[in-house]
């Protein structure tokens, strides 16, 4: 499900669930604890975040497992939402510094994982980036779309969030999906020589600085996220949302 390998002090964390990455109960919850666990060692100064190489379609997220989530039902929603809540907060307010090594699609919820990274370096021509929650028919949750709103240039956050449009990765750049795009074989050396850098500062003035920069989200949350969420479970749970959920799986991921 997850591999994780120490490189000189960088935990090089890798998603192997699946073809696809698609997060699950079990996935965020299994992630969430491994975040954890990094956040609480001192011998890990780092983390890179990547997905496996499979050899063939290259994947980082495909982002929310629709088709467990269709199977599940309005049960499996509220039950699968906060574990998501759960994974985002541990990588998008961990103390030290991440960075994602996008290696193929990062779609949805991927999107938003990938996001939670303070430096996001993407592999050229390997895959596609946005949040298309609004194809499927449900709402970012309340932290989900804090940490896009933090990440993304705000004259293209409407874009992104109601156009539900993915961008390949020279555009994804362009438009700040991504800090940087190299190509395929330098990816991960140029993941770990960036957490390298940022490794080397002082990890009490790195934690602060971050947290600073995340005060905004925070704040946003503290007043308004529980009110939020439970206005976006009321949507996800509700029958015609879980009809449209369906409908989606059955052209495009049983096709696909």
């Amino acid at each position: 499900m997850i591999n994780m390998r120490l490189d000189d002090g960088v935990a090089i964390v890798t998603l192997e669930h699946g073809k696809a990455n698609a997060l699950d109960l079990e996935f965020c919850e299994a992630l969430a604890v491994l975040f954890g666990e990094l956040r609480g060692n001192a011998d890990i100064k780092a983390v890179v975040l990547t997905g496996q190489d499979n050899g063939k379609a290259k994947m980082f997220s495909a982002g929310v497992d629709l088709k467990r989530l269709s199977a599940g039902g309005a049960d499996y929603v509220r039950e699968f939402l906060p574990r998501l809540h759960q994974l985002y907060d541990a990588v998008f307010f961990c103390p030290k510094p991440v960075v994602a090594a996008v290696n193929g699609h990062a779609i949805a919820g991927g999107a938003v994982l990938a996001a939670c990274a303070d430096r996001r370096v993407m592999a050229r021509y390997s895959g596609r980036v946005g949040i298309t929650e609004l194809q499927v028919g449900v709402p970012l949750p309340a932290l989900a779309f804090e940490i896009v709103r933090t990440v993304v240039p705000p004259n293209y956050l409407a874009e992104f969030a109601l156009g539900a449009g993915t961008y390949a990765s020279d555009d994804a750049l362009i438009k700040g999906w991504i800090d940087e795009v190299v190509d395929g074989w330098e990816l991960m050396p140029r993941a770990i020589r960036l957490a390298r850098t940022y490794a080397a500062l002082s990890p009490e003035a790195f934690a602060q600085t971050k947290a600073q920069i995340r005060q905004p989200a925070s704040e946003r949350l503290a007043l308004s996220g529980a009110a939020t969420d439970e206005k976006v479970i009321a949507i996800w749970t509700q029958e015609a949302t879980l009809a449209r959920i369906a409908d989606y799986v059955a052209k495009t991921l049983k096709r696909a």
